[in-house]
């Protein structure tokens, strides 16, 4: 029998897409279509697929460099070119991608966006991220990534450049009188002028103000500038929960920070990684586990853990825990500080021997795994989402297109059954899907400024 959600929303589900699969060995899987992952057509699959299961939206990771190409499902697509031919298959999904803030100019990223909003039918997302490492300034002309701290400094003049881009014309600036031969009014398409620390531009913008006013804005760090950045542009953040207290923590965290930037609650969607291995019983789910963790050779495994720690662990022996006398690895990352962290505790509290650390990051990248039934994956994501853990999930499918197939042919039924997820689209927006205003012209400013009001 079906229950009715606790929550004053129902649940949102991000499709998560990611090389033929998450799990690193992923495209190693017989059911893998890696074969497909330099096409379109797998892609077109997998969106008919999250939109037959009325996901909220479908996302693409980014990563601006290539490495390990010799034993690891390595290189991707450019996501926004990707989406673009993936908007004129689907109707309703949301179509989001991450694009770095380090290696683009506003401009560039601002149109971008804006046309695929309007390609589309306002269905576009942004994942903000600044990179991680010094491999993708090199690939970029520059001697070293920034710090970490810096880069969300910039991040944050960045997309106060690229809404003020998206706001250089207003809502009803097109006139389009074909008798009077008026295409727009000039009064409402004005320049921005804006010369920052790092970034300035002169405007306005060469397409008009998005269909969704802006795209929704994405976030994915977890750290304390992360946190911060999230709470003054966020509308939607993706992050890495191992339990439900830390995702519970992590919530509250978030919230609380919303009115210091003059921002309601539930302006902000958290949506924790879940990367689920599905079977009818639980020892079909272990079996399909166990074969893909036999795929990661120890190699691999060392050579990820050694190079997000900062610290060569090659010499240790692997079924040993992870020493606790190496140099602080989060002191030392320049790039997701927030996850070291994460790999840290996993590998302590639970007593992981450098290579099941190693595994279990390869598995989900520090995003929460869980193996079981169905039913069993629905009554976790009810607890996370009823218990304010979180406002829903980005679902990771180890292998693709097949666990992407079997969510939503055995998970999704049930969490409609239980009223947690919506059995139809109710709108055409992303911004509809997960339930955001669309904003008014100048609206991050406006909301700082009452913030600003609310403090004196």
């Amino acid at each position: 029998m079906g229950t009715t959600s606790r929550r004053d929303h129902q649940m949102h589900l991000g499709a998560f897409i990611y090389y033929a699969g998450h799990h690193h060995a992923g495209w190693r899987h017989a059911d893998s279509d890696v074969e497909g992952m330099f096409g379109i057509e797998l892609y077109k699959k997998l969106a008919a697929t999250a939109e037959r299961g009325k996901f909220d939206m479908m996302f693409f990771a980014d990563l601006l460099y290539v490495t390990q190409v010799e034993n690891s499902a390595s290189g991707m697509l450019d996501p926004l070119t990707l989406l673009s031919a993936l908007s004129t298959v689907t109707d309703r999904l949301g179509l989001t991608a991450t694009v770095s803030t380090t290696y683009n100019e506003p401009y560039n990223v601002a149109r971008k966006f804006a046309s695929l909003d309007f390609i589309s039918g306002g269905r576009a997302g942004w994942n903000i991220v600044t990179s991680q490492l010094d491999i993708e300034a090199h690939n970029y002309g520059k001697p070293k990534h920034p710090e970490h701290g810096l880069r969300y400094e910039m991040a944050r003049e960045f997309v106060e450049v690229v809404t003020r881009l998206w706001d250089s014309w207003e809502d009803d600036a097109l006139v389009l009188d074909r008798e009077s031969g008026r295409f727009a009014d000039g009064a409402k398409v004005q320049p921005v002028d804006y010369t920052g620390q790092w970034y300035s531009t002169k405007g306005p913008l060469n397409v008009p103000r998005p269909p969704q006013g802006y795209p929704v804005l994405i976030q994915a760090g977890s750290s304390g500038p992360g946190q911060d950045f999230a709470a003054q542009y966020g509308e939607v953040i993706f992050t890495a929960q191992q339990s439900k207290k830390a995702a519970q923590d992590f919530y509250a965290s978030v919230n609380s920070k919303l009115s210091q930037y003059g921002r309601a609650s539930g302006s902000l969607k958290i949506m924790p990684g879940l990367s689920p291995v599905i079977g009818a019983t639980e020892e079909e789910a272990w079996r399909k586990f166990h074969e893909l963790q036999a795929l990661i050779p120890p190699s691999s495994a060392i050579t990820v853990l050694s190079g997000f720690l900062n610290y060569d662990l090659s010499g240790y022996p692997l079924d040993q825990p992870l020493p606790r006398d190496i140099p602080d690895p989060v002191a030392a990352s320049n790039g997701m500080k927030s996850r070291v962290q994460l790999y840290m505790d996993m590998a302590y509290q639970d007593n992981l021997s450098i290579l099941e650390l190693g595994r279990k990051i390869l598995t989900s990248r520090g995003h929460m795994q869980f193996v079981g039934t169905p039913e069993q994956l629905t009554d976790v994501m009810q607890d996370w989402f009823e218990g304010y853990a979180c406002d829903g999930f980005n679902i990771m499918p180890p292998v693709l297109p097949g666990d992407l197939d079997d969510f939503v042919n055995t998970v999704i039924p049930v969490l409609q059954e239980r009223g947690l997820f919506r059995t139809e689209y109710s709108g055409r927006t992303l911004r509809e899907h997960l339930g955001l205003q669309r904003p008014d012209v100048g609206h991050f400013r406006q909301e700082v400024q009452r913030a600003a009001v609310d403090v004196r």
